[in-house]
């Protein structure tokens, strides 16, 4: 739909400049605001939620907080659990670790009285 400059839509269009016909240049565009608005008593509503009252809004916000608490919670006690299981995995290869050592310094000294010469 072509519109020229003095005629006037409900959508908002794109009008090319009367200078740009005269000059020979490519056209620009102006943009015209509609000239039909909403009536004053339609509200736009920005999202479903806006509807709520302010309790219905503490309710929600109260019961979000629970449920991250809630899993917080949860995860903190699985990290627990997930450190004692570590902890006690490294205190069983210390104490085989221990065992180990304990075992090779006996070979050691053993190999030592074997190859140390003798002096009686």
């Amino acid at each position: 739909m072509a519109v020229t400059g003095d005629e006037t839509d409900e959508e908002t269009e794109l009008a090319p400049s009367h200078m740009a016909a005269a000059t020979g240049d490519m056209p620009t565009y102006q943009i015209r605001a509609p000239t039909t608005a909403l009536p004053q008593g339609v509200v736009m509503a920005a999202s479903p939620g806006s509807l709520h009252s302010p309790q219905q809004l503490a309710e929600e916000a109260t019961r979000k907080r629970e449920l991250r608490l809630m899993k917080n919670r949860e995860a903190a006690k699985e990290c627990r659990r997930r450190k004692k299981e570590y902890v006690k995995c490294l205190e069983s290869r210390v104490a085989v670790l221990e065992v180990q050592n304990k075992k090779l310094i006996e070979e050691l000294e053993t190999l030592k009285d074997i190859c140390s010469p003798k002096t009686d």
